[in-house]
């Protein structure tokens, strides 16, 4: 079987990765799992929180997005990323301004984080097409404060902060700029959308929310967008989660380039925005915390009895999702490289 671009889909994942993992060590208090961010290592009382991201869906600023996309999932479990280690990977005939750039960006989105750079790896690689980084962030979480994707339980509320589809927004406002231009999409709000890419981090929102003490589970959602995140999070804790369309914001950039460009901004690679289920009795004190470090947040759906998502549409219709969702900035490069075929 040919693989599509994208993330692979989750029975291949079950039978392919997850299988073969190496020896058991009982220190690994979470492994590999569908709609789990990060590693969770037993250090006593306390847990070592390490995950590791590839940045693929963009060809400008990546060293700022692989750190902080790296660092989000280090958050979501409620642990601060202190330490970074980066792979960069040049095509041959880089200049040395490519890694200039991508190292400064990489340095000071660290830097707004308050996070270390403690080693890696940078090559010239053969038969790349672009450069590539992929970073990978470790911090540590005491064992009472830590939260993964697996906790959420019927009656939980749902919350989602900032906006869907920042990441991807950003990304095509950058890196497909020409196509908007031919559309019509006024200059204003192209250069906006760029300015989205310094939405990126959830770090602070979601540490403040976990240390409520009323979070079940929290996710970050990448690639499939905010739609796509949501059936990570039902899968990861074996639930249904309900929401309605209506609730969730969505920037009227994104709107305007959604639109343009036929796409969903709903599946639209999100990462800037938050998944959280809280507890009913703690919600105002979770969205408190969140909007003290100057971030929106709405209440979006409810977590129920089942499997799998059943979003609301506005127009009344019902979606039900269960499976791994492709991400609409896949299906942009795809009729990119179609249209450059022919």
């Amino acid at each position: 079987m040919t693989l599509a671009l994208g993330k692979v889909p989750y029975s291949l994942l079950e039978k392919k990765v997850f299988t073969r993992l190496g020896v058991k060590d009982e220190a690994v208090i979470l492994g590999p799992g569908i709609g789990l961010d990060s590693a969770v290592i037993d250090l006593g009382p306390r847990v070592l929180v390490i995950h590791c991201d590839p940045i693929t869906e963009a060809k400008k600023r990546i060293g700022w997005l692989s750190v902080h996309i790296s660092a989000n999932d280090v958050a979501v479990c409620g642990a601060k990323p202190r330490w970074l280690l980066s792979v960069i990977l040049l095509p041959e005939g880089s200049d040395e301004s490519v890694l200039d750039e991508i190292t400064a960006d990489i340095d000071r989105a660290a830097k707004e984080i308050e996070a270390s750079i403690v080693g890696g790896h940078t090559e010239v690689t053969p038969r790349l097409d672009r450069p590539m980084v992929i970073t990978t962030a470790a911090g540590i979480v005491s064992k009472k404060r830590l939260v993964t994707a697996t906790g959420a339980k019927p009656g939980d509320l749902v919350i989602a902060t900032k906006s869907v589809g920042i990441e991807g927004t950003a990304i095509i406002a950058e890196d497909f700029e020409e196509d908007l231009r031919s559309r019509a999409i006024p200059v204003r709000i192209i250069e906006r959308a760029k300015t989205f890419i310094e939405d990126i981090s959830i770090v602070k929102e979601a540490i403040a929310a976990i240390h409520t003490g009323g979070v079940t589970a929290a996710h970050d959602p990448t690639e499939g967008g905010f739609i796509g995140g949501l059936v990570e999070l039902a899968k990861a804790s074996n639930v249904m989660i309900e929401v309605h369309e209506d609730k969730i914001p969505v920037r009227s950039e994104t709107k305007v380039i959604c639109e343009a460009l036929s796409i969903d901004p709903f599946k639209l690679i999100s990462s800037g925005s938050l998944i959280l289920t809280v507890k009913e009795n703690m919600f105002e004190s979770v969205m408190s915390a969140i909007r003290r470090e100057g971030v929106d947040a709405y209440m979006v759906g409810r977590v129920v009895e089942g499997s799998g998502v059943k979003f609301y549409r506005k127009s009344g219709s019902v979606e039900v999702y269960e499976e791994m969702i492709i991400d609409e900035i896949t299906k942009l490069w795809e009729r990119e490289k179609h249209d450059s075929i022919y």
